[in-house]
């Protein structure tokens, strides 16, 4: 892997992680967050160089399924941690609902992602 994949996969890791924080921190208070959301969020730095591969490989394949599944591979354990990161906050969490939205997003958007980044002929 290139330094420049891998350091991108990193800070877009990092990215992420600050987000949810940010986002979770305004929905429910910074001072009430628990330990191990903070330590799930570094969970998104494996979990963005893992499939990072995904991306480059899916930039070029031709077929548009294909396509699809490989943004869809790359984007679901990152996006996972932290949706699921974030619902499970919620006194409300309800597991079978917060899995159903995962999947229609990852799919959702590994269909647009490879519609819209189709390769050059």
């Amino acid at each position: 892997m290139n330094a420049a994949i891998l350091r991108t996969a990193l800070i877009t890791g990092v990215v992420i992680a600050a987000v949810n924080i940010l986002f979770a921190a305004l929905d429910y208070g910074l001072d009430t967050l628990p330990v191990w959301f903070y330590l799930a969020q570094l969970l998104l730095l494996p979990a963005m160089l893992l499939p990072i591969r995904y991306f480059p490989q899916a930039a070029v394949t031709r077929e548009f399924l294909p396509r699809a599944a490989l943004y869809a591979m790359g984007w679901a354990v990152p996006y996972a941690i932290y949706k699921f990161a974030h619902d499970a906050l919620s006194p409300a969490f309800q597991p079978a609902g917060s899995l159903l939205s995962y999947l229609i997003t990852v799919a959702a958007f590994s269909l647009l992602f490879a519609a819209i980044r189709r390769p050059t002929r």
